[in-house]
C-alpha cells in the first residue's frame, strides 16, 4: 500500500462534504480494502435530496469480530475562497484539506495499520455523520455488524474519549397576529413574544445548570438558540417567528428534561393571541464508557494520555448500540476542524498508523 501521507492526500482531494453523494469516497476505499484481502459490501441508500449514499463494511478472515476501525466519509462544507481545500497541502509539519483531521487522517491510518497485518478485522466507513449519524444509525437498525471491541475516528488529539454530551433539536413556532405597524392594537408580535421565550430559555438554562457531571466542560445541560426568523415586513406586525434550539444533555440525564423545560418556558409566553408550540427533531442520549474498559486502557497506555471526555457528538454511541467496548479516538484536532486551513500534524497522523497496528495485534 501507498505511504500514509500520499494516501490521505488522494482522500482529501475527494470532495465528499455531506451535500454531495459519498459513491466516490466509497469506490476508493472499496479499492484499497480489496487489495488488503477485504470482502467488502455496501450498505446503500438514497438520502430525502435524491442523493446516493453508501456505508461500506469491510471485513477480513473467519473471525472478524475482535475489531473494528470506524471513520466517518463525509465533511462539513469548504469555503470556495478556500484554494486549498481539496490539494492536501504539506507545510510546516502539517497536512491541510477539508477532512484532513476529521476524519480523513483516521482513515488513512486504519487503511495502514490494516495493511501491516493480515489479522481478521473489520472497517467500518460510514456516510452522513456530520449532519446527525444517519449512517451510523442504518448500521444499527441493520443490526449486522456485531464486533468486541471499536474505535471510532475522529480528532482527538491522540486522547483516547470516554464519552460526550448528546445531541438534540427543536424547533419552536410562535405566532401571532399581523398588522399594521402604526396601529398596535391591531396585531400581536410574535417576535415580541419570542423575545418574551428567550428570558425563559435563559431561567431553564439556570436550573440545568444546577445538574452537573464534573467530568464534562461545562457540567451541565446547555441550550443554545442557534436560529432566529420571522416577520414579513418592517412596517407589519410579524404574525410568526421561529426559533431553532439546540441542547447538549448530559449522560445519564432524559433527553426529555431539557425538552419538558423548554416547554415550560414556552408555556409561560403562550395565551391570547399569541401560540407557541414545540417541535422535536432529533433527541440523541450522551454517552460515558467506562475508563477501566480494555479498549480505553489500551489506547492510554499506548498514548500516554489520560482519557478525557469531549463537547462534541460521535458516532460512539452506535457502536455501543451494537454491542461493542467502544472509544473515541484519532489525530488532529477537532478546533481545527469545521474552518478554513483544517489541518493533521504528521506527526500525529504516523503515531497513529502505529497505535492501530497495534490495536489490531491486541484485539484480533
Amino acid at each position: 500500500m501507498t505511504d500514509v501521507v500520499s494516501l490521505l492526500r488522494q482522500l482529501v482531494a475527494i470532495d465528499s462534504t455531506s451535500a454531495l453523494s459519498n459513491g466516490p469516497m466509497v469506490a476508493a476505499l472499496t479499492g484499497h480494502a480489496r487489495a488488503l484481502g477485504f470482502t467488502v459490501r455496501r450498505q446503500e441508500w438514497t438520502d430525502e435530496r435524491g442523493i446516493a449514499k453508501a456505508n461500506l463494511i469491510a471485513q477480513r478472515g473467519q473471525d472478524p469480530s475482535g475489531l473494528a476501525l470506524v471513520g466517518h466519509t463525509d465533511c462539513v462544507p469548504y469555503d470556495p475562497a478556500w484554494a486549498g481545500a481539496l490539494t492536501g497541502e504539506e507545510k510546516d509539519g502539517k497536512l491541510f484539506g477539508r477532512g484532513a483531521a476529521d476524519t480523513k487522517a483516521f482513515i488513512a491510518a486504519s487503511l495502514v495499520a490494516a495493511s501491516r497485518s493480515t489479522r481478521a478485522m473489520t472497517l467500518v466507513f460510514t456516510a452522513d455523520e456530520e449532519v446527525g449519524c444517519l449512517g451510523a444509525g442504518r448500521l444499527v437498525e441493520e443490526g449486522l455488524v456485531r464486533v468486541k471491541h471499536a474505535i471510532v475516528g475522529e480528532p482527538t488529539r491522540m486522547i483516547p474519549v470516554l464519552g460526550h454530551k448528546g445531541y438534540c433539536l427543536a424547533e419552536i413556532l410562535i405566532g401571532g397576529v399581523e398588522g399594521h405597524s402604526a396601529y398596535p392594537e391591531t396585531g400581536a408580535s410574535a417576535i415580541l413574544a419570542a423575545g418574551r421565550v428567550l428570558h425563559e430559555i435563559e431561567a431553564a438554562q439556570e436550573q440545568l445548570s444546577r445538574e452537573q457531571d464534573p467530568r464534562f466542560s461545562p457540567p451541565f445541560t446547555t441550550f443554545n438558540v442557534g436560529l432566529i426568523s420571522g416577520g414579513k415586513a418592517k412596517n407589519i406586525i410579524a404574525g410568526e417567528c421561529k426559533l431553532t434550539v439546540e441542547w447538549r444533555p448530559l449522560p445519564g440525564q432524559d433527553v426529555r428534561r431539557a425538552l419538558e423545560l423548554l416547554e415550560q418556558a414556552c408555556a409561560k409566553v403562550a395565551g391570547g393571541r399569541i401560540s407557541v408550540t414545540v417541535k422535536a427533531a432529533r433527541l440523541d442520549q450522551g454517552i460515558a464508557v467506562p475508563e477501566q474498559s480494555e479498549i480505553v486502557q489500551f489506547l492510554a497506555r499506548k498514548t500516554g494520555n489520560a482519557p478525557q471526555t469531549i463537547p462534541f457528538g460521535t458516532e460512539l454511541p452506535y457502536l455501543a448500540a451494537l454491542g461493542a467496548q467502544a472509544c473515541v479516538f484519532g489525530p488532529g484536532d477537532i478546533r481545527v476542524a469545521h474552518r478554513t486551513g483544517e489541518f493533521v500534524p504528521l506527526a500525529e497522523l504516523h503515531e497513529a498508523v502505529d497505535i492501530l497496528s497495534s490495536a489490531i495485534e491486541q484485539f484480533t
